[in-house]
């Protein structure tokens, strides 16, 4: 019975009772008005897995396929729904995650070697291979900070502000990798910026990849300069007045006095 199984949900605490159901008056077939629970999607899911029919099989049968896709591949997505209903309220927010993905530090690292193996001369011995991650990297966070990456984490941080100045960072409290990245500083509006100019970016450059353009590796920067321009951004032409280890150097007096973890 669907109501035993409700039982057992609550019983053994799977669900929380005050937040997946709700009593209203409803009138029933006969005309006399009755108190009817109504449950929510995710006591509908739960008893999905319990039932013993022919209907329960079909939904674990989806589901488990959904939810292996999910662990295999860390997502899993409706194509059809986003493709067919312009107007659907999450579509903006899964832009927003991906852009926010594709500017994470090792997807943005990776894709950017990729493209930048494909210039003529390239050589990952040269000095210039071995700076352009930092220099894409600094002419980015200028773009919308007027500040490099070092130049960030050196005056945003600070032991008496909430985080140690970070506004990113996952979990209950930082930890000392997030603290030296200088994304983790940056406010709402500028991480908006920055992940759009990223994901930007990677398509014009990935353009050029795919039409086989000939590039060389200062051709990548130059071409990171005139995309900067097109959309009205300061440029970055020196490597800023903060070091790197002047920055970690300053992070560290400050983590000090905090309980980041070491």
């Amino acid at each position: 019975m669907i109501s035993e199984h409700i039982k057992n949900i609550f019983d053994e605490k799977e669900l929380n009772k005050n937040s997946v159901v709700r009593n209203f008056r409803t009138t029933a077939k006969d005309g006399k008005s009755y108190n009817v629970n109504y449950y929510n999607l995710e006591m509908i899911i739960a008893v999905g897995f319990c039932v013993k029919s022919s209907q329960g099989t079909k939904f674990r049968i989806w589901a488990n396929e959904k939810l292996k896709e999910y662990l295999v591949k860390g997502y899993n997505l409706n194509v059809e729904r986003f493709k067919n209903n312009g107007n659907d309220p999450y579509f903006d927010e899964l832009l927003d995650k991906i852009r926010d993905i594709r500017s994470s530090g090792k997807v943005f690292w990776r894709k950017i070697l990729d493209i930048y193996a494909t210039s003529i001369d390239y050589n990952p011995k040269k000095e210039i291979t071995i700076n352009f991650f930092r220099t894409v990297q600094n002419k980015m966070h200028y773009a919308v900070s007027n500040n490099t990456a070092a130049e960030i984490v050196y005056n945003r941080v600070n032991s008496k502000k909430d985080n140690i100045g970070l506004t990113n960072f996952r979990g209950d409290m930082p930890t000392k990798k997030e603290t030296e990245i200088a994304k983790n500083y940056l406010t709402h509006e500028e991480l908006q910026v920055l992940n759009r100019l990223v994901s930007a970016y990677l398509d014009v450059a990935e353009i050029n990849a795919l039409k086989r353009q000939t590039m060389t590796m200062q051709d990548w920067v130059v071409e990171l300069d005139s995309f900067l321009k097109m959309i009205h951004n300061d440029i970055l032409n020196n490597k800023g007045t903060v070091s790197h280890s002047e920055a970690l150097k300053k992070l560290m007096r400050n983590i000090i006095n905090t309980c980041i973890i070491i």
